[in-house]
């Protein structure tokens, strides 16, 4: 309960904070006139609903769908340091998507929000599919995050290829897109990220005594009537779902799938997925919410890519898991 109070307060704090904090600072007074529509600043309206909302709630969608893309795949695999990026999930929803972009800003043609969540899914589909077929090779799970990390380096060197041969708008969108970035969200975007992510974490939530099996072992989950090839199925669907749309939309973000689950796992002293998944939605939230925020302010106005920020923050945290890893062995 404390750590939730926490969380929860932090999550308040941060959504205050990026709505009024940027070139324009806008007062909590006259944000919430603005809100309940008594008078207010007519350009603080358009910054605050074309920009810093769809922006935020960005955020907190697309960080929580990470978080918990994180946590699938580390009960998935039982590794503490499986995640999108580093598995090269990402990056092959980065190549599907870097691969659309360039198809359809060669031809001048607008491509809908759908499309590639959709072209992102396949790609993320395809890079877990070739760890996974890794996975029954070798046994040891160094070797397949080295399989997983060779993958992601493939996938992105086919991308710049890619990059090469597309005109310069096309580039300049692509180069911005591929850094991982929440800016020029627009409320369509938010309508396409809502739906997938809200349904997949509910799902996801859904599962929780089934995965609480799995944490278990394989014959005990199986003892206790779970399913257990239709069960890897669905995981291994939903984690690529909540992963594609995050690449989709801000691009390859690192760190947040790998640091979050594992800090809320640390906090809660607790594994139980009814407890960790919906905290771990809140603490990817209250995670790309901080980034966003030290992102778009600490050099302003020049703008960091969120990965940039994310990987400062969660790379330790990963040499932490090592040497606890270690430390155990």
């Amino acid at each position: 309960m404390i750590v939730f109070i926490i969380f929860l307060s932090l999550f308040f704090i941060f959504v205050l904070l990026n709505i009024m904090i940027g070139s324009v600072m806008i007062q909590p007074k006259e944000i919430f006139q603005l809100l309940l529509g008594h008078g207010g600043n007519e350009t603080s309206y358009g910054i605050l609903w074309k920009v810093r909302f769809p922006r935020m709630i960005a955020a907190v969608l697309l960080g929580g769908a990470l978080s918990l893309s994180g946590f699938l795949l580390q009960t998935f695999f039982n590794n503490p340091i499986a995640g999108p990026f580093v598995l090269g999930i990402s990056s092959g929803a980065k190549l599907a998507v870097a691969f659309i972009m360039v198809l359809t800003l060669s031809r001048s043609q607008a491509v809908h929000s759908i499309v590639l969540v959709m072209a992102a899914f396949i790609g993320a589909m395809g890079s877990m599919g070739f760890v996974l077929l890794m996975s029954q090779i070798v046994r040891q799970s160094s070797m397949l995050i080295v399989s997983g990390v060779m993958i992601g380096y493939i996938c992105s060197a086919i991308t710049d290829f890619i990059v090469t041969f597309a005109d310069d708008a096309s580039i300049v969108n692509l180069h911005n897109w591929s850094l991982g970035s929440f800016s020029g969200t627009a409320w369509a975007d938010i309508q396409v990220i809502a739906v997938v992510v809200i349904t997949a974490s509910v799902l996801v939530f859904l599962l929780s005594k089934p995965i609480g099996a799995y944490q278990l072992g394989e014959s005990y989950a199986q003892n206790m009537g779970v399913n257990i090839k239709a069960f890897r199925i669905l995981i291994v669907i939903l984690s690529s779902l909540l992963s594609a749309c995050v690449t989709a939309f801000a691009g390859p973000i690192s760190f947040v799938g790998i640091a979050v689950p594992h800090l809320v796992k640390s906090f809660l002293k607790t594994a139980k997925p009814l407890i960790v998944i919906p905290m771990c939605f809140l603490g990817g939230a209250i995670f790309c919410l901080g980034c966003d925020l030290a992102a778009r302010t600490i050099f302003a106005p020049v703008e960091l890519s969120i990965s940039s920020v994310t990987a400062l923050i969660g790379a330790p945290v990963v040499i932490g898991i090592l040497l606890k890893k270690k430390g155990h062995g």
